[in-house]
């Protein structure tokens, strides 16, 4: 089947990337069509060789669409889809609708087989960055070893937070420098050559909704009696999100059958090797739609196990796996047109 696509918020990252992704994925596209606000129509953004233009949101007839990446934030989402809703199948990439008991909240490689339970709604929930590439280490060896308890911290990329986040910490980069004074804008404290341990709002405990997600999102997506403990926070890298996780197990495990299974999984690269520059980097990482393992060692205080996991954030944390969601809707759930 070949679909008739709509990207609402086409013109900011998460929009770009989807369209990247589309073509590289050699997605079966029959129109494609670019959404944004009224202040982006008009422009034009290049797909297989076609200069396509950018079209007003609020003027678009979305009964001609059958499936609508939304990438502009939470709250158009809230608005527009549900409305979008009633004519067209809605990926959405925003935190809005990711709790909701009747929206899927999807990964592919990890819980393909609830995609159908979008009829109840017409929308799927795109997960949070970094929950999609732990989850996606995390299902085989669940199926293995059975999960106890997940203890993960987080070393997120600057656009995770977008594209005025990337320009701060370049401009930043720069005013230090050259000894210029620094003034944060998009984060509360100063991004270049420094860390935040805070990401999102903070909850009523002390935790950040980041940090509240994660564990969240996992329960929801792989298994509600797993626990999971996080600390996010923001590292000075462009893009790609890494992760160290300590992993506990109801089973016995050996270290050779943990790499062996990662080796195996879907989407997943092993890197682990006991020497300098063995390991997986954001660098390596950016531009990729697999998910890194390394460092994986057996963590001698309990029956666990020590990984770390990097992947981009902009590809599997939000536009790649937006789009093996609309693949599996065109190969197994929508009518061939």
């Amino acid at each position: 089947m070949r679909a008739n696509i709509a990207i609402v918020g086409s013109t900011g990252n998460a929009g770009r990337k989807t369209i990247e992704v589309l073509e590289r994925r050699k997605f079966p596209v029959n129109i494609l069509y670019l959404l944004a606000s009224k202040k982006s129509v008009g422009k034009f953004i290049k797909f297989r060789n076609k200069n396509i233009e950018v079209r007003s949101l609020e003027d678009f007839d979305f009964r001609k669409v059958d499936i609508t990446f939304f990438c502009a934030g939470s709250k158009l989402a809230k608005t527009w889809a549900p409305k979008i809703a009633k004519d067209s199948i809605v990926i959405e990439y925003s935190s809005y609708f990711r709790s909701f008991k009747d929206i899927p909240l999807i990964v592919p490689e990890v819980n393909e087989h609830a995609i159908k339970d979008y009829k109840k709604t017409n929308i799927i929930a795109n997960p949070n960055c970094s929950t999609a590439q732990l989850v996606v280490a995390l299902k085989p060896l669940h199926d293995k070893f059975k999960i106890k308890r997940v203890v993960t911290s987080t070393y997120q990329s600057v656009s995770g937070a977008g594209k005025a986040a990337m320009d701060e910490l370049i401009s930043q980069t720069k005013d230090y420098l050259n000894n210029k004074k620094i003034k944060p804008k998009k984060f509360t404290k100063q991004i270049a050559f420094n860390v935040i341990p805070h990401i999102d709002v903070f909850m009523k405990d002390g935790s950040t909704k980041e940090e509240w997600k994660m564990e969240n999102e996992t329960k929801k997506i792989l298994d509600k009696n797993i626990k999971l403990t996080a600390t996010c926070v923001r590292v000075p890298v462009l893009v790609s999100h890494s992760e160290t996780v300590n992993v506990e197990f109801k089973k016995k495990f050996d270290i050779q059958q943990i790499r062996s299974t990662l080796m195996k999984a879907p989407s997943c690269k092993v890197i682990d090797q006991k020497k300098n520059g063995g390991y997986a980097t954001p660098v390596e990482s950016a531009g990729s739609f697999l998910t890194y393992i390394s460092r994986i060692r057996r963590d001698p205080t309990k029956n666990a196990v020590n990984m770390w996991i990097v992947s981009d954030n902009l590809l599997k944390g939000a536009a790649f796996n937006a789009v093996q969601i609309a693949e599996v809707l065109v190969k197994k759930h929508i009518r061939n047109n």
